[in-house]
Formats: structure tokens, C-alpha cells, sequence
């Protein structure tokens, strides 16, 4: 065996060193990032929320914070649609026309809303609501949400809408009366009590009178004004084709309500 030399002695512990820091110690490995927790997929998925949809649409009749907030949740929340009732459809931008609510119809029209002759009337945009009557003669007696007419969507505008207002005043026919037959208090009152359609709560119907109106209220739904069309009926605002009808007998309260949407939707009886 050869003895180690010394320039032998000082390779081999070079070497040794080198490899004392060639391989670094094992280290522990990174911590996985858990994954985020996603809320429950609502069950309308992919449909969009119809409780949004119907705020969007009760928001936009005057409150531009709230708008605002929901248009920065869902910037497709401008194309919203509610029925209200009996088919009383209102889009987003149609509760900001015919309330006169000009920075929230401009805030929907920036995220995608679809213009209308409602909304130019309100917005005073005189040379848009020419071409759409010019286009469709007589367009301008078509009722908006609620039976509310172009003319008020005009006067809704103020002074900026003032020369759409004053062209419809000129061409006529943009204010329709809608047809209606005196109600006295003293019928009306014959009319008003809680009908059942059914056994739970939500099949309730309570007619109230109130300021000199008829109104229609289902459990858990927006009440609906009711516009006499006499022989003891009416006709929902904004539904002028369907029917609400009582029967009376002799001097007494009303026994039962129909609904007739044409055909019979309902019937219900008096339990209060």
C-alpha cells in the first residue's frame, strides 16, 4: 500500500469539501395554495338571477348608487326585464325613461341597454323619435310600462326633452286616454276582501281600495292597480287584455273573483 503524500492528502480533502457544498441539504417542499372556495352554483344557472333582474329593474326607477353597484356585479344587468304583473313588462331602461331618470338611462345605454322611442323621448332625442314614427305611423300611441303614454316619457325629460315633447303635441295621438268607466266608493267596497284559489298562503288575493283605486295583491307579489271597465271587471294597468271579473249578487260584497288572460286563469272565492 502506498503511503499517502501529503499533495495526495490535499486533493482528496479538496474533493471532500467540494462535495460537502456541491449538494445542498434537502429542504421541505413549498405548501400547495389551497384552491379558492366558490359559492354554490345557484340553480337558474347559467340563467342570471331573476332577484337581481327584478331589482335592476325597481332600482332603476331612481336610485343610481344601487345601479351602479349592480352594473359593476353584472355589466348585463342593463338588459334587464321584470313583469310586474299580467304580463306588465318593464325593462331597466324603461323605469329610467318614464321616471325621468336621465344619468341612470345614460349609465344603461353605456353597458349595452337597448334604446327605444321611450327612452329618446325621455332623453330629448328629437331626430331618433321622428325616424321611428316616420317608420311606423302611429307608433307614437303605443303605451309604455304601466299604459304610461309617449307624451308623459317626453314631459318625464323636462326642458332638454322639451322639442320631442312639443313635436308629439303637434302629430297627436301620443297621449291616449285608456278606456275606463267611473267607479263609485260605494261599489268599489263591494269588491274589496281576500279571495282563495287554494289551500297555502301565496294563494291569496287581497283587492284593496286605496286613493280612488281598485288594486290586486297575491301573497308575495307587487300589488297591481286595477282600471274599471265596468259590468264589474277591470283590467290590470299595463294589461289592458286581460280581465279581473266579480260576482256580485244583489247589494252584497263580491263571492268570487275570475281571471281571464284570454282564457279563465283563476277562479277564487271569498274567505274574508
Amino acid at each position: 500500500m502506498n503511503p499517502l503524500t501529503r499533495r495526495h492528502f490535499v486533493g482528496l480533502a479538496s474533493i471532500a469539501g467540494l462535495g460537502a457544498f456541491a449538494v445542498p441539504a434537502a429542504t421541505p417542499p413549498l405548501a400547495a395554495t389551497p384552491p379558492p372556495v366558490l359559492p354554490p352554483v345557484p340553480d337558474e344557472f347559467p340563467t342570471q338571477s331573476p332577484a337581481l333582474a327584478q331589482e335592476m329593474v325597481g332600482v332603476s326607477h331612481g336610485n343610481l348608487a344601487r345601479v351602479n353597484e349592480l352594473l359593476a356585479l353584472h355589466a348585463t344587468l342593463a338588459l334587464a326585464t321584470w313583469d310586474w304583473g299580467f304580463g306588465d313588462w318593464e325593462t331597466a331602461l324603461g323605469a329610467a325613461s318614464h321616471t325621468g331618470s336621465v344619468e341612470i338611462a345614460r349609465a344603461l345605454l353605456a353597458h349595452g341597454a337597448r334604446p327605444s322611442i321611450f327612452s329618446a323621448a325621455m332623453l330629448g332625442q328629437l331626430a331618433v323619435v321622428q325616424s321611428f314614427i316616420e317608420a311606423s305611423p302611429g307608433l307614437q300611441g303605443t303605451p309604455g310600462p304601466h299604459g304610461i303614454t309617449l307624451l308623459a316619457h317626453a314631459r318625464a325629460g323636462r326642458d332638454p326633452a322639451k322639442p320631442v315633447f312639443d313635436y308629439l303635441v303637434a302629430i297627436g295621438g301620443a297621449d291616449p286616454v285608456p278606456k275606463s268607466v267611473e267607479l263609485t266608493p260605494e261599489l268599489a267596497a263591494r269588491f274589496v276582501g281576500v279571495y282563495a284559489l287554494g289551500a297555502r298562503d301565496i294563494d291569496r288575493i287581497e283587492i284593496s281600495f286605496e286613493k280612488g283605486g281598485v288594486r290586486f295583491k297575491r301573497a308575495g307579489t307587487t300589488a297591481r292597480n286595477l282600471i274599471y271597465r265596468g259590468d264589474h271587471a277591470f283590467h290590470p294597468a299595463g294589461a289592458p287584455m286581460v280581465r279581473v271579473r266579480f260576482v256580485l249578487t244583489n247589494d252584497a260584497a263580491a263571492t268570487e273573483l275570475t281571471v281571464f288572460d284570454p282564457e279563465l286563469v283563476l277562479r277564487a272565492a271569498r274567505v274574508a
